[in-house]
């Protein structure tokens, strides 16, 4: 017996259906982010961001946007 083979896309679809339906959104998405390590250079870009600013500055945006 020879079987279709399912694209890997539909059972990613299919599978992410199923735990919305049985454990929520939020909690999928939880789940789903365990596997993904993200992209960029964070220390790079924050060096950039924050290049001319002071640390009381960062601290006081901070804090306003609490």
């Amino acid at each position: 017996m020879i079987s279709e083979t399912t694209p890997v896309a539909e059972i990613t679809k299919e599978a992410i259906r199923i735990l919305c339906k049985e454990i929520g959104l939020v909690n999928t998405v939880r789940f789903v982010n365990q596997f993904t390590t993200g992209y960029g250079n964070y220390t790079k870009e924050r060096e950039q961001l924050f290049a001319n600013m002071p640390l009381d500055k960062i601290v006081s945006e901070i804090k306003r946007k609490r």
